[in-house]
């Protein structure tokens, strides 16, 4: 298993204190919460790390070198605007191969890491598996609609009516079997490849 840790946003709704520092590089806690995510990738097991980078390309690759500090080997892979999370999965398409792989956005901090959710993937191997939690204000998320049975049936980016108070946690886990997926799809009202879409 792989993972792809998405660090190419520009961070324009945390300015201004990102006009000076990628937002993936904001401290928590005296570290910057891309290190969470690298971390929690390593406790899980993965070592082959590919990074999406766009303009603060060279702020990440100063910050995590080749990821041997963390037990990581890490890959570099450019992305020239950020143009959705679906996006991010096609160009990383070579990278990827045909392994299973857990997308995380690099600027998110998950509680407890992703140990527990990784090692149930591998177990059970469904083609998609997404976190989800109870926000207040859904619409400025992506939304899962579920079944009585608590299955996902539907997902939607930032919805004007959302169908559920359940949002996506940035942390995907995906088979080979996405690639397809993102192929067939359009961009969004917003121009953007929806990984929601897939």
């Amino acid at each position: 298993m792989k993972a792809l840790l998405l660090s190419g946003g520009s961070g324009t709704r945390l300015r201004p204190i990102t006009h000076t520092s990628a937002k993936q590089l904001v401290p928590v806690a005296n570290k910057p919460v891309l290190f969470y995510g690298l971390e929690a990738i390593a406790e899980a097991g993965i070592t082959e790390v590919g990074i999406i980078v766009g303009d603060t390309a060279e702020e990440i690759r100063e910050a995590v070198g080749d990821g041997g500090a963390f037990g990581l080997d890490v890959t570099y892979i450019p992305q020239e605007a950020p143009l959705g999370l679906a996006h991010a999965v096609l160009i990383a398409r070579e990278f990827l191969g045909d392994d299973d792989f857990v997308m995380y956005l690099g600027d998110n901090f998950v509680v407890g890491g992703i140990t527990d959710l990784v090692t149930a993937f591998r177990a059970e191997r469904p083609e998609a598996q997404i976190l989800l939690t109870k926000v207040p204000n859904p619409t400025a998320f992506g939304v899962a609609e579920l079944n009585a049975a608590g299955r996902v049936v539907g997902l939607e980016e930032k919805p004007q009516h959302p169908k559920s108070e359940l949002a996506l946690v940035g942390v995907y886990l995906f088979t080979p079997a996405v690639h397809e997926a993102v192929r067939a799809i359009e961009p969004s009202w917003r121009g953007e490849l929806e990984i929601t879409h897939a």
